[in-house]
């Protein structure tokens, strides 16, 4: 599969953004209305999960907790941790179940300089994708967005709240 990845990210920017606004997750938890691209397809009493709102492959989502917590192992205990763990699994089969996907990549990403939000990416690989456009290649919004509309989105967030 060719997947089409020219939407360009200008990195810099969201670079800037990320450092000089508020905590993102947060503000999706809080709903705040500059955030509604960020479907929200799963939510508990202490989870969030959510689409991504630059999505390198389709059905990119992120799961976090929805109290600000920082450090993905120091600050959860083992149970907190084994409970995010079971949302991020119980999120990444309903994607699987609704987007075709090769492999499931799922990894925490973010800094303490910007997106220091714990939250775990859940990224289906379409299959068939060419080897060298796999693993960090696929998941490095450098290389291109896909086209998404906010038509798509909302299907995909239905679909994966009727799965889960």
């Amino acid at each position: 599969m060719d997947l089409e990845r020219n939407v360009p990210f200008d990195v810099q920017a969201y670079e800037a953004r990320v450092k000089s606004l508020p905590c993102f997750i947060c503000a999706v938890v809080a709903r705040h209305p500059d955030y509604t691209l960020e479907r929200i397809v799963y939510e508990d009493d202490r989870h969030l999960a959510f689409l991504a709102r630059y999505p390198t492959l389709p059905g990119y989502l992120l799961v976090s907790p929805k109290q600000h917590i920082e450090h993905v192992v120091r600050d959860l205990d083992e149970d907190a941790y084994l409970d995010l763990m079971r949302v991020v699994r119980k999120v990444a089969l309903a994607v699987e179940s609704v987007v075709p996907s090769e492999r499931t990549y799922m990894l925490s990403l973010g800094s303490q300089q910007g997106n220091s939000h714990l939250h775990w990416h859940i990224a289906p690989l379409p299959p068939g994708t060419p080897y060298d456009r796999q693993q960090y290649h696929a998941l490095m919004s450098e290389n291109g967005l896909i086209p998404w509309t906010q038509e798509q989105a909302d299907d995909l967030a239905a679909r994966v709240r009727r799965a889960l």
